[in-house]
C-alpha cells in the first residue's frame, strides 16, 4: 500500500468480544485493517458506501468499513461522527 496520509481521527479504540475472537482465531492482527480504515481503503462495501465515507471524512460523519479476515469473517471498523470512539465489531454484534 503506498504511503498516504491518515484522513482522520480515531478517539478510543475499542473493540467487542466477538471481534476480538475472529482477529484470533484467524490470527491477524487488528492492525492491517485499522491502517486501511485510516487512509480510505474502506473495503468490502459497494461503491455507493465507498463514496459515503469518503464524503463522512469531510462532514465528519460516521465512518463505516468492512473487511473479511483470511477465514471468510466479516468484520467492521466504525469511526463515530464526532470521532472520539473507533470500534472492530462482528456485523452480528451491532
Amino acid at each position: 500500500m503506498p504511503e498516504r496520509d491518515v484522513l482522520f481521527p480515531l478517539g478510543r479504540l475499542v473493540a467487542t468480544p466477538g471481534a476480538l475472537q475472529a482477529l484470533d482465531t484467524s490470527g491477524e492482527s487488528p492492525i492491517i485493517y485499522l491502517t486501511r480504515h485510516l487512509h480510505g481503503d474502506w473495503g468490502d462495501l459497494t461503491e455507493d458506501d465507498k463514496q459515503a465515507n469518503t464524503d463522512a471524512v469531510a462532514t465528519q460523519t460516521r465512518i463505516l468499513s468492512a473487511y473479511h479476515l483470511k477465514d471468510g469473517t466479516k468484520i467492521w471498523i466504525i469511526t463515530e461522527a464526532d470521532r472520539s470512539v473507533t470500534t472492530f465489531l462482528l456485523p452480528s454484534e451491532y
